[in-house]
């Protein structure tokens, strides 16, 4: 059976609060009894939790992150940014998904409900932005990653999305490309609208399929574009993995990359290196956009400000095989 911070108490004959406060080190505690709770922790073999260690100052020293899955492609990058940053500052991260829906949402709130954990972070799950805000409008601190455009009344942390698009439509029209195919994902996503506007400001076409952000998609893109008969000399995916597709759908094809058609992807994801041949893309900064929004958080736990306005880091153009320079 675990030990419990009531059975510290009761052997070192002091309140929980007490054994809270030896817990939180620089808490003022008699010296003696300190080291009478100490003695009883070692001999119980008491390992204390989070919201034992914040009982004295009411707060767990937790942060919670929520995300839709963890199968994301980028979002083992936001993680580790926000896992060195909460680590450094000696925070635990509590992780929860919303791989199941509405009964995972449900689960999420109990533990807001509980107090599990002070702040939280954000890759906003489908349809979860409304009980979101209801939740920080209670008090809850909230900070989100990749706003998608939705630009929440709580912070976020960004990334130039239409600057994206368009650095990737000045770089295939200065390598005298002038005939774009555009494999977009969900519309109803911001970042997707920001992200073919910017391109379409600088090189201009009606070519644009909407799908998700696949492989699959950029595969049945590209094959049902050839199957029209109609010609394109470049291909600009709204992720890498929809450029992987359209990467293995020319090479089917019988067309050269970048000699028939160049390929650029948006993400740059560690797969991006090793496609053939290695991937042009716009680089996402994933793992800062993850330590800046832990960051914020933190700073508004300690009482500082956290702005109103988004913070957007840069995108920022990766040129390799697949669309070369002039």
């Amino acid at each position: 059976m675990r030990v419990t911070i009531a059975d510290v108490a009761r052997e070192a004959r002091v309140s929980k609060t007490t054994v809270s406060r030896v817990l939180n080190t620089g808490a003022e505690v008699d010296p003696a009894t300190a080291a009478r709770v100490r003695e009883v922790i070692d001999s119980l073999g008491y390992v204390p939790s989070s919201g034992a260690v914040g009982l004295a100052r009411g707060a767990s020293r937790t942060v919670g992150m929520l995300t839709p899955s963890l199968t994301w492609p980028w979002m083992g990058e936001v993680l580790q940014g926000v896992a060195d940053t909460v680590e450094a500052a000696g925070y635990g991260l509590l992780l929860y998904t919303c791989h199941r829906g509405a009964d995972s949402v449900r689960h999420f709130t109990d533990q807001v409900s509980a107090r599990a954990f002070d702040g939280l972070l954000v890759v906003e799950p489908e349809n979860t932005l409304d009980t979101l805000t209801a939740l920080h409008r209670r008090g809850l601190p909230v900070v989100l990653v990749d706003d998608r455009g939705h630009r929440p009344e709580f912070p976020s942390v960004a990334t130039t999305n239409r600057r994206g698009g368009a650095s990737a439509a000045a770089h295939l029209l200065g390598s005298g490309r002038s005939r774009p195919l555009v494999v977009t994902g969900r519309r109803d996503f911001g970042c997707v609208r920001e992200r073919l506007e910017g391109f379409l400001d600088v090189l201009p076409t009606d070519l644009v399929v909407a799908g998700e952000f696949t492989a699959a998609t950029g595969r049945a893109a590209v094959e049902r574009t050839l199957a029209s008969g109609r010609g394109f000399d470049c291909v600009f995916a709204h992720n890498d993995l929809i450029a992987a597709g359209a990467l293995r759908s020319l090479r089917e094809a019988g067309l050269s990359v970048p000699d028939d058609v160049a390929v650029v992807g948006f993400d740059d994801l560690p797969m991006a290196r090793h496609t053939e041949p290695p991937l042009t893309t716009v680089r996402q900064p994933m793992r800062e956009m993850g330590r800046a929004a832990a960051r914020m958080l933190l700073a508004g736990l300690a009482g500082g400000t956290i702005p109103d306005e988004p913070l957007v880091l840069p995108t920022e153009l990766v040129v390799r095989g697949s669309a070369p320079a002039a």
